[in-house]
């Protein structure tokens, strides 16, 4: 079994779910910056999910160190940017807008790791 695909799997789903909720079960109830901050925590959540899920076949590849600290990046990156605009959606809690930014630098940082990973591995385009 690939854990990391299981992740990027269960994150794609709830990327999903999130964003129904939003078009659903939030329009209704939130005015509307508000629902595009959720929105845009659900459109990243999707991005990053798919993203690990290319991290997982790297890592399934033998790709190495790197492959891994990108998969534990993007997922950083879910739980603190999309996790955070969730959150401050839904009850704007003003403090959230400082954990939103970490979890930007750790999506890129999982790219960059997903780079590295990909060039230390000898692939060529």
């Amino acid at each position: 079994m690939n854990l990391w695909l299981a992740i990027a799997a269960i994150n794609g789903a709830l990327a999903v779910l999130a964003g129904a909720f939003a078009a659903h079960g939030l329009s209704e109830r939130l005015d509307p910056h508000a629902l595009a901050i959720f929105e845009t925590g659900a459109r990243y959540h999707m991005y990053t999910a798919l993203a690990l899920a290319v991290t997982a076949i790297a890592t399934r590849e033998r790709f190495g160190f790197c492959a891994k600290l990108s998969a534990w990046m993007f997922l950083s990156g879910i739980v603190l940017f999309s996790g955070s605009l969730y959150a401050f959606a839904l009850t704007q809690a003003h403090w959230l807008v400082f954990v939103t930014p970490f979890g930007g630098i750790a999506m890129v940082a999982g790219w960059i790791a997903l780079a590295i990973a990909a060039f230390g591995s000898g692939l060529k385009a």
